[in-house]
C-alpha cells in the first residue's frame, strides 16, 4: 500500500484529504472547543497549524459531515445544526500603510458578503462588519462564528516600525470591537495568532474572550506529539534516529502532559529524507528581536535560567515590549515548568530545542560580529579548540572572536563596559557550537560566571573588565582559585577540568590577560 502523502503547505482541510494527505486528529480538540457557545483566543508560533486548525472549526460550522469521517468527531457532533461562518484571514501579504489595511479589511467584508449572500450600505469598517453579522443573523436564523487567523500579522510586519504598528493596531480595532457590541449575535469566537496584545489597547471591552495559549487540555492543539508520530508517520520516519529528531525538533510545551513538535519541522524533514536542518527557523528572521536585546543590552545567558510570572507571558503593549515575552510567544522559548512561589504561579522558560538553539545563537553572533562570513570556520576553530583542550587555540579564538566586533556597535553606548556583554558574546558563540553551557553556575563557595562542558573537557569560565591594562595577577582565575569553583568537577575519569580567567579592557574591548589552569 502507497503511503499517504505529506501535507505539505496544505491549511485547507478538504484540499488536504482530497490529495490523499496524512492530517492528524486534532476534531477532538474542536468538539471540547464548540460545544458550548464561546469566545476563544489561541497564541501559537508561526507555522504551527493554526490555519489548518481555523479551517477545520470552519468546515465543522458549516456542516460538512463527510469530510470528518473516521476523525473522532464524526459521530458526537450534531450536523443537522449549521452555522453561518464570518473568515478574516490577514495571512497573506505584507500591509505597511492604514490605508493599505483598510483596503485589505474591505477586501475581506466583501468576500464574505459574496460568500454569505448578504449586503450592506455602511462605509465604515465597523459599520459594514456590525451590519454583516446582523444580516447573516436574520438571513440564515442562527447566530453566527467568527474566525480570525492571524489576527496580528499586520502588526507585527512592521514591529520594527512603531508608528505604523501603532497605526494597524488602531486600525484593527474597528474590526475587533465590533465583536463586544454584536455579543448577541454571535455563537462562536476564534482568534489565532502568533502574540497577543493587550485587550485595553487592541480588543477594546473584548474582555470575554478566553486565552486558551497556556491550558493543559489544548497545550497539544497545534503541534505534533510522539504518540502522533508514531500513529501517523511510523512508515515516513521508518529508518530515522527517533532521539536524534526528538532533540532536533520536539521540546515546545505550554504546560500540557506531554511536548510537541514543530509540524513545519518534521514534515520538511521527512521531504528532505531525513536531513537535520533549520526548517522553521529559516521561515522567520528574528532580527527585530536582537535589536531589542542589544538596545535593552540583554543578559544573554539568562536565556537558560528565567523564571517570570504569569502575567509576563499572558500578553504585552506596543508601547512597552518584553523581549522575554516576545521570545516566547513567538516559540524561540517554552515552558519547562510551573510552580508556585510565594503564592504566586511562576514559569520557568527553555529554549525548546537544538534547532532554535543553534539557529538563535548564530543569530546573535552574526549580529555582533556585523556578518555571517566566516562564521562556521571560526564555529570549527574554536569547537576544536575546546574539544582537545588546545588552551593556547581557545584564547587565539577569542581575542579573534572579539576583535571582529565592529566598533559601531559601542557607538552612543557603553556595552563594553559590562561584563554582562562579554558574558553575553561568549555565551552566543559557544551555544552556537553546540556545546552544554552552564550559566551562572553555582557552587557552595559561590558562582562561576559560566561553565562549558565539551566532550571530555570542562571549562569554568570567570570574567572581569577593567579600565587599565591589568598588571599582576589575574584577578579572574585568582577569585575562581580561591572559591574553589571547578571543585564539583574533580575526580571524573577521562575528564580534563580547565579554570580560566578572563579580563577584558573597556578601552581595547577585547581579552588583555587570560591564563589558566588545567587538572588532568
Amino acid at each position: 500500500m502507497a503511503l499517504k502523502n505529506l501535507p505539505l503547505g496544505i491549511s485547507t482541510l478538504s484540499l488536504l484529504l482530497e490529495s490523499n494527505c496524512i492530517y492528524v486528529d486534532k476534531t477532538e480538540y474542536a468538539f471540547n472547543l464548540i460545544n458550548t457557545p464561546g469566545r476563544f483566543f489561541l497564541s501559537r508560533p508561526r507555522r504551527f497549524g493554526k490555519s489548518l486548525f481555523v479551517d477545520t472549526l470552519k468546515e465543522i460550522f458549516e456542516g460538512n459531515q463527510k469530510l470528518f469521517e473516521g476523525l473522532y468527531i464524526y459521530d458526537k457532533w450534531d450536523w443537522t445544526k449549521k452555522y453561518p461562518v464570518i473568515k478574516f484571514d490577514f495571512a497573506e501579504g505584507i500591509l505597511n500603510s492604514r490605508k493599505d489595511l483598510d483596503e485589505k479589511i474591505h477586501e475581506i467584508l466583501f468576500l464574505n458578503e459574496k460568500n454569505l449572500g448578504v449586503t450592506t450600505v455602511n462605509k465604515s469598517i465597523s459599520g459594514r462588519f456590525a451590519e454583516i453579522i446582523k444580516g447573516t443573523r436574520e438571513k440564515y436564523g442562527e447566530r453566527v462564528v467568527v474566525l480570525v487567523d492571524e489576527y496580528d500579522k499586520p502588526i507585527l510586519d512592521n514591529i520594527g516600525e512603531m508608528s505604523i504598528a501603532k497605526e494597524l493596531r488602531d486600525g484593527l480595532k474597528n474590526v475587533y470591537s465590533v465583536l463586544k457590541s454584536q455579543d448577541a449575535n454571535l455563537q462562536f469566537i476564534f482568534m489565532t495568532g502568533v502574540t497577543k496584545f493587550s485587550k485595553v489597547n487592541l480588543f477594546s471591552g473584548l474582555n470575554q474572550l478566553v486565552d486558551i495559549t497556556i491550558d493543559d487540555q489544548f497545550s497539544s492543539i497545534c503541534g505534533y506529539t510522539d504518540n502522533d508520530l508514531e500513529e501517523y508517520f511510523s512508515e515516513h520516519l521508518s529508518g530515522s534516529n527517533p532521539e536524534e529528531v526528538r532533540n532536533w525538533y520536539n521540546g515546545y510545551n505550554w504546560t500540557g502532559s506531554e511536548s510537541v513538535y514543530n509540524p513545519y519541522d518534521i514534515l520538511l524533514f521527512l521531504s528532505k529524507k531525513f536531513s537535520f536542518q533549520n526548517y522553521w527557523f529559516e521561515t522567520g528572521s528574528p532580527t527585530f528581536l536582537i535589536e531589542l536585546f542589544r538596545k535593552n543590552q540583554y543578559f544573554l545567558p539568562d536565556l537558560e535560567n528565567i523564571e517570570v510570572f504569569q502575567r509576563t507571558l499572558n500578553s504585552f503593549d506596543i508601547d512597552s515590549l518584553e523581549p522575554v515575552t516576545l521570545l516566547f510567544q513567538a516559540g524561540y522559548l517554552t515552558i519547562e515548568k510551573t510552580f508556585i512561589d510565594r503564592g504566586k504561579l511562576v514559569y520557568r522558560l527553555k529554549i525548546p530545542n537544538q534547532e532554535v538553539r543553534l539557529a538563535l545563537n548564530d543569530y546573535f553572533i552574526e549580529d555582533y560580529i556585523g556578518s555571517s562570513i566566516g562564521l562556521k570556520s571560526r564555529q570549527d576553530d574554536m569547537y576544536n579548540a575546546l574539544s582537545t583542550g588546545n588552551i593556547a587555540s581557545f584564547e587565539q579564538h577569542i581575542r579573534t572572536l572579539f576583535a571582529g566586533i565592529p566598533w559601531r556597535n559601542f557607538t552612543n553606548n557603553k556595552l563594553a563596559d559590562f561584563e554582562g556583554f562579554y558574558a553575553s558574546v561568549l555565551y552566543a558563540f559557544f551555544a552556537s557550537l553546540n556545546a552544554r553551557i552552564i550559566p551562572e553556575d553555582i557552587t557552595n563557595h559561590g558562582q562561576a560566571d559560566m561553565t562549558i562542558l565539551l566532550d571530555n573537557h570542562i571549562y569554568v569560565m570567570e570574567i572581569k573588565v577593567v579600565d587599565h591594562l591589568p598588571e599582576g595577577n589575574n584577578q579572574a582565575l585568582h577569585q575562581i582559585i580561591q572559591r574553589n569553583y571547578a571543585e564539583k568537577y574533580r575526580n571524573r575519569e577521562g575528564v580534563s577540568v580547565h579554570e580560566v580567567g578572563l579580563v577584558f579592557n573597556k578601552t581595547q574591548r577585547n581579552l588583555v590577560q587570560a591564563d589558566f589552569l588545567t587538572t588532568p
